[in-house]
């Protein structure tokens, strides 16, 4: 669901610890998105200011993100105007999706200037504008927006800056209860379709309210009863004053509500009691967006960039299944390949019974118990001699494709397990993991180079690895792909280190840096590699764990591959929420 006005209202309050602080570093590690890093009341703050179409937003955050070697142009130019400025407010404009960061800096003639950030969250259309309010000039957008694309506003560097169109609606935080039943009454005698439809009219009538919490004032007028069809509107004006009372006092409840029946998720920053589910509070709005949205932002962005990648795989590895059908096929049919070395032995025992042109021989079998008659097929074309020769042949080849055949067997089993770790890894890869996983399959010769000339991007020596931390605060190590699964377990583990991996199933490579650890750090690290493979979803998945002196990868095998010795199994079952708690930086 999208942020309306009354969760951007409690963001913005909350956002006040931000004025007065000072802006160290910004940061642009998406093409939609950008960090703050804010010093401010003695605390260290990141700011999230988020463009993406799908999931735009506003609030502090805690997660790790990696940043691109060369920052966007857009970054560039923030930092130019923005970087050591002081923020001196946050705003909301009206009741609207639109908030205005605005910042003093001192320019490069060393002049004090002030510039402003306009956060505009609208969906598909959300932008973040970097804007000079002396003249009311755009210096640049995180998206252009060009005449061709809309009539109404440009967003270009040098254009004027023009508010999104403004909706003819009442801001609720000023109405008082004359004003709100005459509103009501009016949107009813307008539209007489929708009088039994209040959540309608209340979204309609004013600025910030979504249907979701439309819906809730509703339910709550009607105190819980949903048989209800018509709606009293006092009781109405009663549910709506308790909410905007508790916005204006800036009493905000964030929650998390659970549907039972769907299994969907819902936020607010008041109880949503007209949804049957599990409710969570958490103690700030920001908290309460940061576990809602999680990594659904960065997984939609992923989503787009492997799609290419993705369905390559998936061609390769069912073509990989098909060729396996296929040599299955070829060893079954060997198995009769002594059936032509019978043919050939009793064909020569009985040369002095076959003439040339002949074209069956019927002759005991001496091989079966009952000495029955056998009819053995033979070219007219063939001396009696050659005809025996060429079932001989045919036995030697069959004997001699077996081995080759179930040598070809075995590689393609790799192949499928190879390709099969690659998808997994996909979806669990970040951005950075992408480029990763892109490079491995051209080193590999899957893919082509396209941009072989362009590219001079240095390769890194060291990947950078997500560790994670323990409640004993020992550190534990996740690969997420091959890349980092080789340096992880090849080059940066000691041999004492323990090793951990889902056992026949595709997944990460895990590395408990210590020798000394308890029952409840090898728990968290086999719940680390259940969580990060392809039984992510499973219950009492097998994770196989052992010291890194007993893995080894052999000779010429496939990125990734290793072989393991002296292990030990346990069983887990991967909880999101458990994983999401643990500290995680990115090494």
């Amino acid at each position: 669901m999208a942020l309306d006005g009354l969760v951007l209202h409690a963001i913005v309050h909350e956002l006040q610890t931000c004025v007065g602080g000072r802006i160290n570093k910004i940061h642009q590690p998406s093409e939609n998105d950008v960090i703050l890093q804010i010093r401010a009341q003695g605390q260290n703050l990141k700011l999230l200011l988020s463009a993406n179409p799908t999931f735009p937003r506003v609030q502090l955050t805690e997660q790790t993100s990696l940043n691109p070697m060369d920052a966007p142009m857009f970054c560039m130019l923030l930092r130019k105007h923005c970087e050591n400025g002081v923020i001196e407010a946050v705003e909301q404009i009206g009741m609207e999706r639109v908030i205005r960061l605005q910042i003093r800096h001192r320019d490069e003639l060393g002049d004090m200037s002030t510039k402003e950030i306009l956060v505009e969250i609208m969906g598909r259309h959300s932008n973040i504008i970097l804007l000079d309010p002396a003249t009311d000039t755009i210096l640049d957008g995180i998206h252009h927006v060009t005449p061709a694309i809309s009539s109404y506003r440009v967003v270009m560097p040098g254009s004027k800056y023009v508010t999104p169109p403004v909706q003819d609606k009442q801001n609720p935080l000023n109405v008082d209860k004359p004003a709100f039943l005459d509103e009501m009454a009016q949107m009813s005698e307008e539209d007489s379709s929708s009088s039994d439809k209040p959540e309608h009219r209340l979204v309609a009538a004013f600025s910030g309210l979504s249907p979701l919490i439309a819906k809730e004032i509703v339910y709550r007028s009607r105190k819980g009863d949903e048989s209800e069809q018509t709606v009293d509107p006092d009781a109405l004006w009663q549910a709506f004053d308790r909410v905007m009372t508790a916005v204006r006092q800036h009493h905000y409840e964030p929650i998390i509500t659970e549907q039972t029946s769907t299994g969907k998720l819902f936020f607010a920053m008041t109880p949503l009691t007209h949804i049957e589910g599990t409710s969570t509070t958490y103690p700030t709005p920001s908290a309460c967006l940061e576990m809602f949205y999680g990594d659904k932002a960065e997984r939609d962005t992923v989503k787009q960039r492997v799609a290419d990648l993705l369905r390559f795989l998936q061609n390769e590895s069912n073509k990989n299944v098909k060729k396996l059908e296929k040599l299955q096929e070829t060893v079954e049919d060997s198995k009769d390949a002594d059936k032509f070395r019978i043919l050939g032995e009793l064909l020569t025992a009985s040369l002095h019974a076959v003439n040339k042109g002949d074209r069956e021989l019927e002759t005991i079998n001496y091989y079966d118990e009952d000495q029955a008659l056998i009819k053995i097929p033979l070219d007219p074309l063939l001396t009696p001699s050659e005809n025996a020769q060429r079932y001989f042949k045919k036995y030697t080849k069959m004997k001699n494709s077996t081995a080759i055949v179930e040598e070809q067997i075995e590689q393609t089993h790799q192949e499928i397990t190879y390709l099969n770790s690659l998808l997994q890894q996909l979806g669990v890869a970040s951005l950075t993991d992408i480029e990763e996983i892109r490079d491995e399959l051209m080193e590999q010769g899957y893919i082509r180079d396209r941009n072989k000339k362009q590219r001079k991007k240095k390769k890194k020596d060291k990947p950078a690895l997500a560790c994670y931390m323990s409640s004993e605060q020992i550190p534990i190590y996740v690969g997420k792909n091959n890349t980092q699964n080789e340096f992880l377990t090849n080059r940066l583990a000691s041999s004492s280190d323990t090793w951990l991996h889902t056992k026949d199933i595709p997944g990460s490579h895990v590395v408990i840096r210590s020798d000394n650890y308890s029952e409840a750090t090898l728990r968290e690290a086999a719940q680390l590699a259940a969580y990060f493979s392809q039984a992510k979803h499973s219950s009492q998945v097998p994770v196989d764990y052992t010291a890194i002196k007993h893995v080894h990868k052999p000779n010429g095998s496939k990125p990734g591959f290793v072989i393991y010795v002296n292990q030990k199994t346990l069983f887990v079952t991967p909880d999101e929420q458990e994983i999401k708690q643990m500290k995680v930086t990115v090494k």
